[in-house]
């Protein structure tokens, strides 16, 4: 067996063992519909199957090494050991009885954006697959999600249209109706402005949604504080969110996570109003979690108020990330830095 289990898709996964098409399904759904790595309790695989499986198989490719809840809001933060003892995390979030699963696509993130802890300790490599997919199973691990699948967002460690295909490959996955079956409508990819990706993800034929980690509506600001930016101004990168649109038809979003002081501004408000007018498009304001060492601080609630306040005067969609994590450190890498070290 070459590759872990988790990797592969039910085909997959019957070709490479040399079973028939419906065994392969089999297995499949005891791993993501059922979130069973243990081969001993696939009690309708045949014993001899299970004992071959035992001996060749890779079944997880995560384990559970730190978890912590939020009494308050049920938020849950883990950091999870890889085979290699590399560490990742990933979070999942409620409100009411609406889960978002937060998947981290990278060991750690080479792009250094100035406010984010997972940059701290640079970019290790890409993960598998089946290591982004089995956060999604590990996280729902006890979970009631009242039968309706859960949100899924690329927004934990990482970029994910620096590791492209495995990304490709995790949605595919959690979209089958044979695992999770999550709609496509329900998972977004947030890239940090990845212009090549961005081009490639529009050709693909999912209805994937996409979100652009955006923070600055000016070079100057947006190169100190996502680096990426120095690459692709911009200039260059309203020139392929366009693209993206007008190709796909699709509504984008956009990410802003307010800093005190730093982009939180009425200036600050009406520069983005004016950078995405005439797109469909909505912006997600994102109040900052403090991240020890940053220099950065979040600010009150009344300045997240007026920011809002005149996006919408402005003719601005938009969300606003309620704060539910910052008691078990919930904010990208955070957790891995206090646990596991850089």
């Amino acid at each position: 067996m070459t590759s872990p289990l988790t990797d592969l898709n039910p085909f997959e996964i019957a070709s490479e063992l040399g079973l028939k098409p419906f065994q392969g399904k089999q297995i499949f759904r005891w791993l993501h519909a059922r979130r069973v790595f243990d081969p001993e309790a696939m009690t309708d695989l045949s014993k001899a199957l299970r004992e071959r499986m035992r001996a060749t198989c890779v079944f997880a490719q995560l384990r559970q090494e730190h978890v912590m809840q939020s009494a308050r809001t049920g938020a849950k933060k883990i950091l999870f050991r890889l085979l290699d003892d590399e560490t990742v995390e990933s979070v999942l979030l409620r409100d009411r009885d609406r889960v978002t699963l937060c998947l981290s696509t990278q060991v750690g993130c080479a792009l250094g954006c100035a406010f984010c802890a997972t940059g701290q300790s640079g970019f290790v490599r890409n993960l598998r697959a089946g290591e982004i997919v089995e956060q999604a199973l590990h996280l729902l691990e006890g979970e009631e999600i009242a039968g309706r699948t859960p949100n899924i967002v690329y927004m934990g460690m990482g970029e994910p249209f620096q590791n492209y295909e495995s990304v490709m490959r995790s949605l595919r996955l959690l979209m089958d109706p044979d695992g999770l079956g999550i709609g496509a409508r329900k998972i977004t990819v947030s890239t940090a402005g990845d212009i090549p990706g961005i081009e490639r993800f529009a050709r693909e034929d999912l209805q994937v949604r996409l979100s652009i980690s955006l923070h600055a509506a000016d070079d100057e600001l947006r190169s100190r504080l996502v680096p990426l930016n120095q690459r692709y101004p911009l200039r260059r990168l309203f020139e392929a969110i366009r693209r993206y649109i007008s190709l796909t038809g699709r509504h984008v979003s956009f990410e802003w996570v307010l800093l005190k002081g730093v982009n939180d501004s009425a200036r600050d408000a009406h520069a983005l109003a004016r950078l995405i007018a005439g797109l469909n498009a909505t912006v997600n304001l994102i109040p900052y979690n403090p991240v020890e060492g940053r220099g950065f601080a979040s600010p009150g609630a009344a300045a997240v108020a007026a920011f809002r306040q005149i996006l919408a005067e402005d003719g601005v969609k938009t969300t606003q990330r309620r704060e539910r994590g910052q008691d078990i450190d919930a904010a990208c890498g955070q957790l891995r830095a206090h646990h596991a070290g850089p």
